[in-house]
């Protein structure tokens, strides 16, 4: 398609594929209309006849994509590895089926996975580093990316992991499932919270807030007029925001006495009585006592994992500080991710009947995918961890294998120097499935901070990983790591587990939950045996 005329309006499969020509890669209709909904460009046209000015378009993917290659080698370095930003990809992409089943602070995309072991990119044709049937090792599993990606390309997989929670996660992504048995349970489940009541007076309370929200936000912050506003620098947000806070929030204390409603609960001494409203406690722990009688473990856990994700959908905080708790949020607030006014959650059951939904939907995905490759999620210390012994009793079949060829090399992903407590992220879920935390055996955490001593110890665990995983590679090993090493630690943790680095790839980290969102870079390190 052509430039067009510079001010002629488009229909959304007009502007859809215009910018798909624009840009030379396929862009949805859904990928429009987020940037309607989010303020981007200007809505034309009403009742389901949205319609877009080319001109406005087209400078968008100018000034976004145009320039943001070179605003951040600007601030990063012109080593950036822009190909390594999958920037092309759609969200739905980068969290294809069963990586979606369950948040995790710190984990990559899957196509960095798929870009260094499934190997069919140019830098890459001369050197097959992973090929089915070999096997890889991730030291520092987390939820299981690399385990998953390594199935589905048909190569045998062990995953390490210092958080039983964590090693919980990877083994729900990978089991096998009678789908029907499964769906059944699900829905068994999902029927008996819908049907569960606490508090009558919860959900005429809920109508009211609702009613009252929307007329208020509809007002206040029409949508996606406010947006673009926010978008253009033609108010200010901060001012705007804290004035219609206020005026709300007089509101709503009023609804909160109308309907006698209690919002905190007597006690704050664990992590579920202090960010949680006293109705969604209550449910969650009906769920969980219903959860606990189904017979099938597999079932079980998958439930289990549906209500972990649910609940933490429903923390007592706003949208915007998910990935970072900061304080017990119990009143309605200004939403900087929604740009309106949001509310608390008073009850799980909408966010449990759709998060059944969709794993139900991702499980059957992933099902189709499987290569039938072996893989084995070990909870244990990658320092001291025996992996022979731990694949021996296990699974016999894969101990054959794996004591006849080794581990091919590792792709892994450290934690960083002071950034995330790895346990306390999933908290909720802690307290509720009665795990063991061994938050003292975590390497880098953030409570240890990032001083001199903290870089000592985390070179220190770092290394001892590498030197204890040596004991099963092949001699020829090869072995990548993701990490942020901007004190360059990791010269010297090479050195330590008698490695070189033979490459190092840089790249830029764009889709952060964060609202900070300065520019970021992460390094895949090379590492091979000296």
């Amino acid at each position: 398609m052509g430039l067009a005329i510079i001010g002629q309006l488009l229909t959304l499969k007009e502007a859809c594929d215009w910018a798909s020509s624009f840009l030379g890669r396929n862009i949805s209709e859904s990928n429009i209309s987020y940037l309607i909904q989010y303020g981007k460009v200007k809505k034309y046209g009403e009742n389901g006849s949205a319609q877009i000015n080319i001109k406005d378009l087209q400078q968008y993917y100018q000034s976004f994509n145009g320039t943001r290659e070179a605003e951040w080698k600007k601030k990063l370095g012109d080593d950036l590895n822009w190909e390594l930003s999958f920037d092309n990809l759609r969200e739905k992409d980068t969290t294809k089926h069963v990586h979606r089943l369950h948040p995790y602070k710190g984990k990559f995309i899957p196509q960095l996975v798929e870009y260094f072991i499934d190997n069919h990119t140019d830098d890459f044709k001369q050197n097959v580093f992973f090929k089915k049937g070999d096997i890889i090792l991730d030291p520092f599993s987390g939820s299981g990316t690399i385990l998953v990606q390594a199935n589905e390309l048909g190569i045998h997989s062990i995953g390490v992991d210092i958080s039983r929670f964590n090693c919980m996660m990877t083994d729900i992504k990978l089991f096998n499932y009678n789908l029907d048995s499964l769906a059944k349970e699900v829905a068994n489940i999902n029927i008996k919270i819908t049907k569960f009541e606490t508090d009558e007076k919860i959900e005429e309370f809920e109508k009211e807030l609702y009613f009252e929200l929307a007329k208020f936000n509809n007002k206040n912050f029409p949508s996606p007029e406010f947006k673009r506003k926010v978008y253009k620098r033609e108010v200010d947000e901060n001012k705007y925001a804290i004035e219609k806070e206020k005026e709300f929030l007089s509101i709503y204390k009023k609804l909160i006495s109308k309907y006698n409603i209690e919002l905190e609960q007597k006690n704050s001494k664990t992590f579920l009585d202090k960010w949680y409203i006293k109705n969604i406690r209550k449910e969650i722990n009906f769920a969980f006592s219903q959860i606990k009688k189904i017979k099938d473990e597999k079932n079980k856990r998958v439930l289990a994992i549906i209500l972990s994700r649910t609940i933490r959908s429903c923390r007592a905080t706003t949208h915007s500080d998910l990935a970072t708790l900061k304080n017990p949020q119990i009143e309605t607030y200004y939403c900087w991710k929604h740009k309106k006014i949001c509310k608390p959650l008073f009850s799980i059951k909408y966010w449990f009947s759709r998060y059944a939904n969709d794993t139900i939907f991702r499980i059957r995905e992933f099902q189709k995918l499987k290569n039938g490759a072996c893989w084995a999620s070990i909870t244990g210390d990658s320092r001291s961890v025996d992996i022979s012994k731990e694949i021996k009793a296990r699974n016999k079949d894969f101990y054959k294998l794996f004591e006849k060829q080794k581990i091919k090399g590792i792709f892994s992903s450290p934690p960083y120097v002071g950034q995330i407590d790895y346990h306390e992220q999933h908290a909720y879920a802690y307290d509720l499935f009665g795990f063991k935390r061994k938050d003292e055996l975590e390497i880098g955490p953030l409570y240890k901070g990032q001083g001199i001593d903290a870089k000592k110890s985390y070179i220190e665990g770092i290394s001892q990983v590498l030197i204890n995983s040596k004991k099963f590679l092949v001699s020829n090993f090869d072995i990548f790591l993701v990490a942020n090493d901007k004190w360059n630690l990791y010269p010297q943790i090479a050195k330590n587990a008698g490695m070189q680095i033979i490459n190092q790839y840089k790249r830029p980290v764009l889709n952060r939950t964060e609202r900070d969102k300065c520019p970021y870079s992460e390094i895949i390190f090379h590492f091979k045996n000296v």
